[in-house]
């Protein structure tokens, strides 16, 4: 088995107390999920000017903090290429949709658990590759009933989001995604094309356009997706980019 690679950590919340815990975490852990941390911060800015400064795999942020909060630094970290992945730590639970939206890949409420960390750390060197770093996922990973499946991402057709959850859509059954849709969307933009807010639909799949019933007194497109008679509506904000991206 090829051994992991050790993630690069950046802790940022304004309690040591907090910051203390979560080194210990990262210890107890360590076997399951090696790590380095790489720098300690107070906010949002003491983090960003570490970030420019060394390369970060991992940021564990509070969500309230002075200067900068959390939600703050995720979107100012944003979802580039070498971005680090942003996993909330916090007392508090109101912002869990916000920092979904934001593309975090998990939400620890405190007091966190070493095996909820872990988990967490788990995602993140899933969407890194297995290796650690540089190499893109190929399955969504999904729990079902204890167990752990994995979906090839090449089988997803449809993606749709619905209330806090991903549904993904292949030409044989649907998977209820712990992800984001905002988060797919930037991770794999080559692979999936945004036809409505709340849907994806793989590029590949797409057997052409047609037109549909008026909707407010205007007709409107609707996506054809070959293995699925399901037909899925474009929005009138999202028709220029779709038209664009199918050339037609």
């Amino acid at each position: 088995m090829v051994p992991k690679v050790p993630l690069r950590i950046l802790i940022v919340d304004d309690e040591a107390p907090a910051r203390a815990r979560l080194r210990d975490l990262l210890g107890d852990i360590a076997a399951e999920q090696p790590s380095e941390i790489v720098g300690v911060a107070a906010n949002g800015v003491e983090a960003l000017r570490l970030i420019e400064a060394q390369p970060v795999d991992v940021v564990l942020a509070d969500v309230r903090m002075p200067a900068m909060d959390g939600v703050e630094l995720a979107r100012r970290i944003g979802a580039g290429e070498d971005a680090p992945h942003v996993i909330f730590t916090t007392a508090y639970d109101e912002h869990a949709v916000e920092a979904f939206e934001l593309a975090a890949t998990d939400y620890l409420v405190k007091p966190v658990r070493a095996s909820r960390l872990a988990e967490a750390l788990g995602r993140a060197r899933a969407r890194m590759g297995n290796g650690g770093r540089g190499v893109p996922r190929r399955n969504f990973s999904v729990s079902e009933r204890g167990r752990i499946v994995l979906v090839p991402i090449a089988e997803v057709v449809l993606l749709r989001a619905e209330m806090k959850y991903v549904t993904a859509i292949t030409t044989t059954r649907e998977y209820v995604l712990d992800e984001s849709l905002v988060q797919i969307e930037q991770e794999f933009p080559e692979r999936f094309l945004r036809v409505h807010r709340n849907c994806l639909v793989a590029r590949d799949a797409v057997a052409g356009v047609e037109r549909a019933g008026e909707v407010d007194g205007e007709a409107h497109w609707d996506v054809l997706l070959r293995g699925l008679h399901e037909r899925v509506p474009i929005s009138r904000r999202q028709w220029p980019t779709v038209r664009e991206a199918l050339r037609l």
